[in-house]
């Protein structure tokens, strides 16, 4: 029988959980659940005769897929994709996919609600300012950061963006501006929202002569990943001026050290982003759904190595 393991450090929902075996086992599949582990050799284990991996933060690296036989296709249910070995995996023949757009509009409403939240002092009671009439600027614009600037122009911000790789016209059917340089979108930007992958050319590219182009009493929100941000650069733009702010539900390297910058910095307890019962349904419904199309059809939609 086809074997698919769901291996999650951070659980799906119940109600998610019990979505993704039911799919999995309505096809005459068995679902295996690997939930809250403690060693990642737990997961290399519990891998060793699964035809299918679903994970959704854990680390599928090359000690999974070597020690996966039977190993057909793994499943990241979210949009990034950067904590599986793409090269160990295509090197012995795994397909690895994503679900992109599935937990999209909860990481795009967290952004703007911390965004809030810092503008507003933490809510400590002193007098803080408001979203409406100010610049967001969108760096990257994939399916989070159009629900970002959707839900930023119900705020009655005005919406800018930088995004090489995408047409310039199908961004500004959005109702969202497009500049041509990065810097030109610091610039202008009262709110930043970071909605990049940590690809190679991306890491570290979040650096101090970047972040000084911003305007007096901007704010950076990160809701990608903390492998873009140069944290040294980081530090220094913090420590020379007071009025920024960086706010982002993944904590840098050197958290404890930007702690120190107090009302500055605003970290969540752990990455928060697709943290929703919706986005768990999404997103486990359409790995689940793509693993069997996958083995019974071929169908390779959401493949990315």
């Amino acid at each position: 029988m086809t074997k698919v393991l769901i291996a999650t450090d951070k659980p799906f929902a119940k109600v998610a959980a019990d979505k993704i075996k039911g799919i999995i086992e309505a096809a005459g599949y068995q679902a295996v659940f690997l939930e809250k582990y403690t060693e990642h050799q737990d997961f290399v284990d519990a891998a060793k005769d699964a035809d299918a991996i679903i994970i959704r933060s854990d680390k599928a690296n090359k000690a999974v897929i070597d020690s996966a036989e039977k190993l057909k296709i793994i499943v990241r249910a979210g949009a990034g994709y950067d904590n599986v070995d793409l090269e160990a995996a295509t090197a012995k023949g795994v397909v690895v996919m994503n679900t992109p757009g599935q937990n999209s509009n909860a990481v795009a409403e967290l952004a703007l609600g911390m965004m809030v939240y810092v503008a507003r002092n933490q809510f400590n009671g002193s007098s803080g300012t408001e979203l409406k009439d100010k610049t967001i600027g969108i760096h990257g614009y994939g399916h989070v950061s159009k629900n970002v600037a959707r839900i930023a122009k119900g705020f009655g911000m005005k919406a800018v963006t930088y995004a090489p790789s995408k047409n310039p016209d199908d961004i500004r059917k959005d109702g969202v501006e497009v500049v041509d340089t990065v810097e030109a979108l610091y610039s202008q930007s009262n709110f930043l929202s970071l909605n990049i992958p940590a690809y190679d050319r991306n890491k570290k590219s979040i650096n101090y002569a970047l972040l000084s182009k911003m305007p007096a009493n901007a704010m950076l929100v990160n809701t990608a990943r903390k492998e873009v941000i140069d944290e040294a650069g980081l530090k220094q733009m913090l420590s020379e001026r007071k009025d920024f702010k960086y706010v982002s539900d993944i904590a840098p390297d050197n958290a404890a050290e930007l702690k120190e910058m107090g009302a500055q910095v605003f970290f969540t307890p752990k990455k928060m982003g697709a943290q929703t019962s919706e986005a768990n349904i999404n997103a486990g419904i359409a790995a689940a759904n793509q693993i069997i199309a996958f083995i019974e059809k071929g169908d390779t939609s959401f493949k990315v190595n």
